[in-house]
């Protein structure tokens, strides 16, 4: 199965509008990327996703991406420099741990949806949306091999 078939098209739209709606409380750009396997470790495979996806590009550097690799069991949530410098170590640790227990019981999607939620949630204290906020990153899902 391919990473682009491995959710339904509603199950796509509502990560989506997940990521949509949680924006709206943070200034905060967060996306999605999904693939079917991972060789290595996934927060380093992360990191390379990040910046192949530009996701440094943003004024307060404080993009946040969610990877998981699905065949692989592997799943990561990292922050840009602008939001590791201001947040407190193990920050991702609830919406890590939410994705993990919902993956074991076959609900990705619902598992992406609730972690980008919390991020949300959480970035809203550090990066509070602004009024003249601009969606600098996607928010559609990106998908690898």
């Amino acid at each position: 199965m391919s990473a682009a078939g491995f959710l339904t098209k509603e199950q796509c739209d509502s990560i989506v509008e997940a990521i949509k709606s949680a924006e709206l409380n943070t200034s905060g750009e967060i996306r999605v990327h999904i693939e079917s396997e991972c060789s290595g470790d996934p927060c380093e495979r992360a990191v390379a996703v990040f910046h192949k996806l530009g996701m440094f590009r943003t004024a307060a550097r404080n993009g946040v991406l969610i990877y998981l690799a699905f065949k692989s069991h592997k799943v990561a949530i990292i922050g840009d420099e602008g939001i590791n410098k201001a947040v407190p170590e193990g920050f991702w640790d609830d919406a890590y741990h939410f994705m993990s227990e919902h993956f074991k019981n076959g609900d990705f999607a619902g598992g992406l949806v609730g972690a980008i939620v919390m991020a949300g949630d959480r970035l809203k204290e550090f990066f509070p949306y602004q009024s003249d906020d601009v969606n600098e990153q996607s928010d559609e899902i990106s998908f690898g091999k």
